[in-house]
């Protein structure tokens, strides 16, 4: 998920941006008509779930992001296309933007300018509540869309999930622990990213993701997001199985993020039983 830190504050947050996106949802439909019709000039999609799915290898998502609700300002000049470039360079098997404005200092040009110079997929990690947004998503170049459960009902991502798909996207499903595994599972994720950050006492644990694979079925690409700081957590990660990793902080604090990338991209995996 995208960070919203904090115990209460961190409740908090998360509830006001979800606010604030049902505003936006509600500014954007008027122009659904113009997102289709800038749908047939977008460039092909691209797997996600493919670029991840490697036999021996964790892969590596790495994210653009200015800023955090929690965090506040943590590279405040970057150049998305440049960082996301260098990512790629750096063997990166995908790149995550944040293209909440608000609350993240990002946007949709941050992922359009992405879009002309990487050729690995993009994920558009935002707060995906109404099909409208993947509409937006897809004409902008987006590969890939985050869905988080705790944020939705089931109906709710049922639909995006099915909705996204026809779209030609890869749903990320984000799930923190074994009933969101649950409902994930039965609006059919195939792709599930599992937030190792407990919103409700600002902790991060690889623990998290450890402790969920066993309920996780085989055919299901495993990503473990937020908390992952050093190739040896990576390797913990690769050795139970997991297929990649989404890391922004780490990469983003560096002096040298592409440098950083390159240390946790290309990371061992074991496979799991019938990979």
């Amino acid at each position: 998920m995208p960070e919203t830190q904090g115990s209460r504050e961190g409740s908090g947050i998360l509830d006001k941006i979800v606010q604030t996106k049902r505003r936006e949802v509600e500014a954007l439909l008027p122009r659904e008509v113009d997102f289709g019709k800038a749908l047939e000039s977008a460039p092909p999609a691209r797997d996600l779930s493919v670029a991840l799915r490697w036999d021996r290898e964790v892969r590596l998502i790495a994210e653009v992001k200015r800023r955090s609700p929690g965090a506040g300002h943590i590279r405040r000049d970057l150049v998305a296309s440049d960082l996301a470039l260098s990512y790629e360079q750096a063997g990166a098997g995908a790149v995550s933007v944040l293209t909440d404005r608000e609350y993240f200092g990002g946007s949709l040009d941050d992922l359009r300018a992405v879009r002309e110079v990487v050729g690995i997929p993009i994920l558009r990690k935002d707060f995906i509540l109404h099909p409208i947004q993947l509409l937006e998503a897809r004409s902008a170049g987006a590969d890939a869309v985050l869905l988080i459960v705790r944020i939705l009902t089931d109906d709710a991502l049922s639909s995006l999930h099915s909705e996204a798909v026809a779209l030609g996207l890869t749903p990320l499903v984000e799930v923190h622990d074994a009933s969101e595994v649950g409902r994930a599972l039965k609006a059919g994720a195939r792709l599930l990213g599992i937030n190792n950050r407990n919103l409700q006492t600002f902790t991060t644990s690889l623990d998290v993701t450890l402790g969920l694979l066993a309920s996780v079925p085989d055919y299901v690409t495993v990503v473990s997001e937020s908390g992952i700081r050093t190739p040896q957590e990576v390797d913990t990660l690769g050795a139970a199985g997991v297929h990649g990793i989404l890391v922004g902080e780490t990469l983003l604090r560096a002096p040298e993020p592409e440098a950083a990338a390159a240390e946790l991209a290309g990371r061992p995996r074991v496979g799991r039983t019938s990979d």
